[in-house]
């Protein structure tokens, strides 16, 4: 496990690199991919295969416009997520109408769908923001770094020191030790790394920025936890050996992604 783990970290952070590094369109199709492959792994958590008649449609609407959605916020910023997310509803819902007589489930259907839409593709489009801005490379790396920083902090420290359960209705695994310890990582890794990507920035910004990250991270990862308990399952799926999906390893990025652009264009 912990192998797997360290193999693909190590085939996938200079592939990153590469494509965060080049900026531009290259970005842009690794962010529209993502998303579209990890709000799979979310539709198939939400409607179990198979995926027949209202649900298939469903998702292949919600497939088709999770790169439409990064594309408009590289293009046009945040102006268009509402009217985008509003299409949606009235098309989703609208085709959920003749059911909704005979099946209580029809109204979650629809915010399942809807709920997609927000937590993934409009939740990454940020990096794409982060990326279009000054030193937006560097800041991306920072974001990255800082995240997996943590998450890999609070796996080792929670694994051989934990000892106080976190949050055991929603992730018996979980430790506050862990926590703690995924919290110092973000830390020492925002400053260290300060240093090299982004000297001029000043020391106690830093701090509080990978602070605030790391809380963020560690709420989404709880809020993933819950969400894959609730549907039966484990992990999101299996394209990421040591991992899982790409739902499992981005669920701390999808909470801290939106901050890290608040905090860059409010304090930075």
């Amino acid at each position: 496990m912990h192998l797997k783990r360290w193999i693909t970290g190590i085939v996938a952070v200079p592939i990153v690199y590469l494509l965060v590094a080049a900026g531009g369109p290259v970005f842009l199709l690794l962010i529209a991919a993502v998303s579209a492959l990890t709000l799979w792994e979310y539709y198939q958590a939400v409607f179990p295969p198979p995926n027949k008649g209202l649900r298939q449609v469903m998702v292949v609407l919600g497939l088709c416009l999770a790169p439409v959605i990064v594309v408009a916020v590289q293009r046009w910023g945040l102006t268009p997520l509402p009217l985008i997310l509003a299409v949606d509803l009235v098309v989703v819902a609208g085709l959920t109408l003749p059911i909704f007589k005979n099946d209580s489930q029809a109204p979650f259907l629809v915010a399942k769908q809807v709920l997609g839409l927000v937590y993934i593709p409009m939740l990454l489009s940020f990096l794409v923001l982060i990326r279009a801005g000054e030193s937006g490379a560097q800041w991306i790396f920072l974001l990255l770094l800082v995240v997996a920083a943590g998450d890999t902090g609070a796996f080792y420290t929670g694994t051989y020191l934990g000892r106080h359960k976190l949050c055991p209705w929603v992730s018996p695994k979980k430790t506050i030790e862990g926590s703690l310890g995924g919290l110092t990582a973000n830390v020492i890794t925002g400053l260290v790394f300060k240093m090299i990507l982004l000297p001029g920035l000043a020391t106690l910004p830093v701090v509080a920025f990978a602070l605030v990250i790391g809380i963020a991270g560690q709420v989404g990862d709880l809020f993933a936890s819950e969400f894959k308990r609730s549907a039966g399952i484990k992990d999101s799926g299996r394209l990421l050996p040591g991992h899982g999906g790409f739902l499992d390893r981005l669920d701390a990025l999808l909470f801290a992604s939106p901050l890290a652009y608040l905090l860059k264009i409010s304090i930075f």
